[in-house]
């Protein structure tokens, strides 16, 4: 695979970058800065694979001129509608920096375009009785983040069917792990709170309950996305629910509940389906709940 990782200084970009690398694949990373950081990737460039890093925005015209000498076979996207930044979803960049991947892929014959989208946003308030929810539940999209993930799938779709561009969309549930920021996941948060000896912020009663699932876990679903799963939308998470209070339980027992309100478009409930995930991109999440969240928490204790 010759892959270049559009955010891939970002949490979960990094990640996967850690991951081409190990596998032996010369990976090109584009990231402005604007939320990822060049500390992610400092296990990256200590671990002597070919790596290159382009400071540089996908909207910007040098970004194509880029993919033309690079000549990627594939592109993954996972600077779009990041996690715990809704003011940058409003400012409109998500809709331009997907179709100016795209474009780039079309006019320089990239093999297939690979993103990574929020699940909780896209689906929106499903009924207990339908979780975990399938791909092919209707989208009831919650607010601005969940009508641009629409727009994306949409926009993917038709640069398939008009220009040839293959693609994988991935609903991603919520991704935890060490290098998240703690304004970006409830596990990171958590962790950054016992590694600095506060007490654990909740929003609401503490009983919404979310798909938690390993940084590692979703990294080998994009990764297998990136020759697998054309055309397709397709959820990466554990199909198992974790309530906010059972969590914090878990990670610090004797630890005080500080309660606040709950945010606008919290979901009560969220889970999605892997079973589409099982059968096209050969995967299925191995990392127990426990087990990762100790890892996240040891994580945070060492900064």
């Amino acid at each position: 695979m010759n892959p270049l990782v559009v955010g891939g200084a970002g949490f979960l970009g990094s990640h996967l970058v850690d991951r081409l690398l190990a596998e032996g694949s010369p990976t090109d990373v584009v990231d402005d800065l604007s939320t990822g950081v060049l500390g992610n990737l400092a296990d990256a460039r200590a671990a002597g694979g070919s790596l290159k890093i382009h400071t540089l925005d996908v909207r910007a015209g040098d970004f194509g001129s880029l993919v033309a000498m690079r000549r990627p076979d594939v592109i993954f996207h996972l600077g779009l509608l990041t996690p715990g930044e809704a003011g940058r979803d409003i400012d409109g960049s998500a809709i331009p920096s997907l179709l100016a991947v795209l474009e780039a892929a079309r006019a320089n014959g990239v093999g297939k375009v690979v993103v990574a989208l929020p699940a909780g946003s896209l689906y929106g308030e499903v009924p207990s009785r339908e979780l975990p929810v399938k791909e092919g539940r209707p989208f009831e999209p919650i607010g601005v983040r969940g009508v641009l993930a629409r727009t994306v799938v949409e926009l993917l779709n038709l640069y398939r069917n008009d220009h040839a561009v293959e693609h994988t969309a991935l609903a991603l549930s919520s991704v935890y792990g060490p290098r998240q920021r703690p304004a970006d996941g409830v596990v990171a948060s958590f962790a950054s709170a016992v590694a600095a000896g506060r007490p654990l912020e909740i929003h609401g009663d503490g009983r919404q309950t979310r798909d938690l699932i390993y940084a590692d876990d979703a990294v080998d679903a994009i990764v297998r996305a990136g020759v697998r799963g054309g055309g397709l939308l397709i959820n990466v998470g554990t199909g198992v629910q974790t309530s906010v209070r059972d969590l914090a339980t878990m990670i610090a027992p004797l630890s005080p509940l500080v309660p606040g309100p709950r945010r606008a478009g919290d979901l009560a409930r969220v889970a999605v389906s892997p079973t589409r995930a099982r059968i096209h991109l050969q995967w299925s999440p191995w990392t127990d709940l426990a087990a990762g969240v100790r890892s996240t928490v040891a994580a945070y204790a060492h900064g």
